[in-house]
This record gives structure tokens, C-alpha cells and sequence, in this order.
């Protein structure tokens, strides 16, 4: 199961549709505001669901709602150290989750819990790699918000460990600058090869630093260069980990666009190993097959579908539809889809997927 979908969100992922399905997601931070204001919050959120409900549905099943919700409601955790709330509500199923994020207040009637707004709800952690090239050795490390933690290698770090490769007429040259290219070269072909378990293992942003002289030489060699975010030049053989810290700040205090570009790379990597779907027929087909690795898609994207003759088909709705076979938001049962099978799922911003059909798929195999 992806880490991102914890057994509270799987479960509000599998329950059973039945109408009508109240989403409230809301800021809740007791230790921050006053309970009276929290109160008040509540009852402005639990009245505009009771209003929609009596408009849509009948007297005796907003009764049944509005009964469980208010319990819900005079039944939270006021000691938590939470940020937010997410309650769901139908006549069969009820849940609240308290979340670690920020978010903006959102309520939703419909006939199922809201899949879209669970996957924004996921915490979003800025954790990326780092590998540290100098005249000496390779370090590699994962970072995130707070911490560095070293990432050791099987394949040997110092340059030292690669002389004894360099072919004996090199070996018995004269010109030493020559030996010392081609030693460095060896050795980053090594480190180069060493990233591909890395990037496997972890499916994030890369960033390189070094000199601009073995900057050069590494991008001249890597089979990896869609997997770097940016490369950043200088001496960095005596960094601490607090400097490498401050060194990446401004490279990562924009973590949105780091995160697109990253996403990007890896839609690009998978079109040239013919492993991804594009467009909303091609992703739904896929998804089906239970074959969805990561999916990406506009933030505010969304496609009304109808059934084909088998699950696997769809096609964008027209005027007269049959109403059994309808899909209001065929984006979000994909994503539901994607993730129930172990996958990602990733929101971007509007017209940053314009050139894959505002929807893609990387695949499993």
C-alpha cells in the first residue's frame, strides 16, 4: 500500500457509496484558537450542510445525517495538536481524520466521499537527494525539511579506489593531467552507475554539486540527466551538513516548482521507456489493468464520462446520456483506482500537463 494512503484514508476510500456523502474538511488548531471560535466554525459548517441537504433529499434522510453529524461534531478532540479536520458522514459510514496540514475549508454533498480532496489532504513532505561530487570522493544523501541522512554506497566512494583501473600504457604515461581525466572520468561513470539503484529506491528530486570542471565532466557522461533538478557549482569537499542546508535553501524555497519539474522528469523518462499513458481513454484503460505506478494530473481538471462495453472504455459525455452508465468525474474514480493498486497519485498546476492531455500515467510495466 502507497505510504501516502493510511488505513484511515483507505478506509473513507472503501466505503460504501450511499447518498448523500457529506465531506467537511476545515482549519482546526485548538491549541491555537479559542474553542468559542472553533464552536462557531462548526455550527456556520454544520448549517450550510443542513440547508443543502433539506433542498436535495428527503426530510427523513437529512434527519439521519444531520443526527450523526451533530454527535461527530460535539464529539471532537479538543486537546489535539492537529492543524485540521476532515469529517465524512453518510447514513452507513462515518469518519473524522485529524490532519497535519493547512488546508481551506471545503464542504461537499454528493453521493460519495470526495477521493480528489483525500489526495490533497496527504502531507506533503519536501524530501529530495543530494549528491556531493569533489576531486576526492562522491557523497550522496537524502534530505528533507530538517535532516541530512547520509545514503551509503556499496560502490567504493574515493576516487583513490579507481587508479588501479586506469589501463597500464595510460598508467606508464607521462602526462599526468591526462591520467588524473581519465581516473576522474572512471570514477564518475562508477557514481553514475551506483545512482541507478538510488533512484529506484527513492523517487525524488536530485540535486548535483560540484566544481563546474567535475560538473562538466559528470553531465557529460550521465545516464541520469533527467533525474536532476538543478546542478550547483562550487566547492563543497569541506561542507558540513549545516552548510549543505543553507546551500540548497534558495534551490528548494520554491518546493512547487521543484516538484513539477521532478514530476516532468519523470513523465519523460517513462515516455522514452514506453511506459506511460496519456489522455483520459488511455489513462482510464491502464488504470483498469491495475497497471497505474504515478499519476499526474491538473489540479482542476475534470472529465463527465460514459461507460464503454466493457470497464475498460470510456468516452467523454454527450448530450443525451444514459444515466446508468454515467461518470460525473471519471478523474476521480482513476485516482481511486491508482491508489487501491499501490500507486501515487500527484496534483499539478493548470496547463503544466497541456502537452500530455491535462492527464498521465506513468505504468508498473
Amino acid at each position: 500500500m502507497n505510504p501516502g494512503v493510511t488505513p484511515e484514508i483507505r478506509e473513507v476510500m472503501e466505503a460504501v457509496h450511499y447518498r448523500p456523502a457529506v465531506s467537511i474538511i476545515m482549519p482546526f488548531e485548538p491549541k491555537m484558537s479559542l474553542k468559542t471560535e472553533l464552536t462557531q466554525s462548526l455550527k456556520t459548517a454544520s448549517d450550510k450542510v443542513e440547508q443543502e441537504l433539506l433542498e436535495n433529499y428527503s426530510g427523513e434522510m437529512s434527519s439521519l445525517v444531520m443526527q450523526k453529524l451533530r454527535a461527530i461534531i460535539k464529539g471532537l478532540n479538543f486537546n489535539t495538536h492537529k492543524k485540521s479536520i476532515a469529517i465524512y458522514v453518510s447514513p452507513v459510514f462515518e469518519k473524522v481524520l485529524y490532519l497535519d496540514l493547512a488546508v481551506e475549508e471545503k464542504i461537499i454533498v454528493d453521493e460519495s466521499f470526495e477521493i480528489r480532496d483525500l489526495v490533497y489532504s496527504k502531507k506533503q513532505l519536501h524530501k529530495y537527494l543530494v549528491l556531493l561530487l569533489s576531486r576526492k570522493e562522491s557523497r550522496m544523501y537524502l534530505g528533507n525539511s530538517n535532516t541530512f541522512v547520509r545514503i551509503v554506497s556499496t560502490t567504493p566512494e574515493s576516487v583513490y579506489a579507481y587508479v588501479n583501473e586506469v589501463p597500464e600504457r595510460v598508467a606508464n604515461f607521462s602526462d599526468t593531467s591526462e591520467r588524473k581525466e581519465i581516473i576522474m572520468e572512471k570514477f564518475l561513470h562508477y557514481i553514475d552507475n551506483a545512482l541507478d539503484i538510488i533512484l529506484n529506491a527513492y523517487h525524488l528530486p536530485l540535486f548535483v554539486l560540484g566544481t563546474k570542471r567535475i560538473l562538466g565532466h559528470f553531465k557529460s557522461i550521465t545516464k541520469h540527466k533527467g533525474a536532476v533538478i538543478e546542478y550547483v557549482h562550487g566547492n563543497y569537499e569541506e561542507a558540513t551538513l549545516p552548510d549543505l542546508k543553507e546551500i540548497l535553501e534558495p534551490h528548494i524555497s520554491d518546493w512547487r516548482e521543484v516538484k513539477q519539474k521532478d514530476l516532468l522528469n519523470q513523465l519523460e523518462e517513462a515516455a522514452g521507456k514506453k511506459k506511460l499513458a496519456v489522455g483520459m481513454r488511455d489513462v482510464w484503460r491502464e488504470a483498469m489493468s491495475h497497471k497505474g505506478r504515478l499519476l499526474l494530473v491538473e489540479k482542476n481538471y475534470m472529465y463527465a464520462a460514459q461507460q464503454g462495453s466493457n470497464k475498460d472504455i470510456i468516452y467523454k459525455v454527450t448530450e443525451p446520456y444514459n444515466k446508468f452508465s454515467y461518470i460525473k468525474d471519471a478523474v476521480d474514480d482513476v485516482m481511486e483506482k491508482v491508489l487501491e493498486n499501490g500507486g501515487d497519485v500527484e496534483f499539478v498546476d493548470t496547463d503544466v500537463l497541456k502537452d500530455y492531455h491535462h492527464i498521465a500515467l506513468v505504468l508498473y510495466y
